[in-house]
């Protein structure tokens, strides 16, 4: 039976590698890196140093295929749809790599940024994989070192104050409103920089972009005094890069503990 491994690998710092994730690494054969274009080549390179590091060189297989595109301009009713059918074209991908390039005594490998159970889509791929039945295996998680985790601990912050609860949502999300009963809202996924409609708020914002990276950004303070500085900073390392991961902590009544 053919084995995968979906091994959370941190938001970008090497160091982030838990030593179940480095057990798993060296027990993999073939490591499966969808490539997200030239734009984004860092991110394969990140993932080859990683192997680099961890694993005897000639002991392992990197196979890479072309990441299907996915309608960003989808709003709206469209947006689910839109995520669906991308999900789908992935599993396509990954059914015809394991089929092809896993042998059956073999196992292979996902590396995920951050945590596979967090905003990831990884898992819901492997299981539509399983239920087309073309291909059989079974498979692992080990989890990561979130962006989220990783965010705070750069902040020197917690995710939540006493007594208090915390929610992730996306961006999306953000502009219903900040959800009830919550004070401490960590926002992922935001492309339109929602913290925005919040900045006449008592609003304390923690923003990191490319987090654990070498090109690592923090901001953080009052929202009405950083949330300009964000803006600026994220349009040039947007244009200087040409793609951006950023998340964000937000904070209502800072000082109400």
């Amino acid at each position: 039976m053919r084995k995968i491994h979906v091994i959370g690998i941190g938001a970008g710092d090497p160091d982030h590698l838990t030593l179940q994730a480095v057990k798993a690494l060296r027990s993999t054969d073939v490591f499966f890196v969808l490539d997200k274009g030239e734009v984004k080549s860092d991110l394969t390179r990140l993932r080859r140093d990683m192997l680099e590091a961890h694993i005897p060189e000639g002991t392992y297989r990197v196979v890479e295929a072309r990441d299907p595109e996915r309608d960003r301009g989808a709003g709206g009713a469209a947006y689910s749809p839109a995520v669906g059918d991308w999900r789908s074209a992935r599993a396509g991908i990954y059914e015809r790599l394991i089929a092809e390039e896993l042998g059956e005594d073999e196992s292979g490998a996902f590396l995920v940024w951050g945590d596979p159970a967090l905003y990831d889509s990884t898992l819901g791929i492997l299981e539509e994989v399983l239920a087309r039945g073309a291909v059989a295996f079974e498979y692992e998680v080990v989890p990561g070192i979130s962006s989220v985790s990783a965010l705070v601990a750069r902040h020197r912050t917690g995710l939540n104050r006493v007594a208090r609860p915390v929610q992730i949502t996306t961006g999306r999300r953000l502009t219903e409103g900040f959800p009830e009963g919550v004070d401490d809202v960590v926002v992922m996924l935001d492309a339109h920089q929602t913290f925005r409609r919040y900045a006449e708020e008592d609003v304390h914002i923690y923003w990191g972009a490319y987090i654990g990276t070498p090109d690592e950004i923090l901001v953080s303070g009052p929202l009405a005094e950083a949330g300009p500085r964000i803006e600026r900073l994220r349009a040039e390392a947007r244009e200087r890069k040409g793609w951006i991961m950023d998340t964000y902590l937000l904070r209502r009544n800072p000082e109400d503990a």
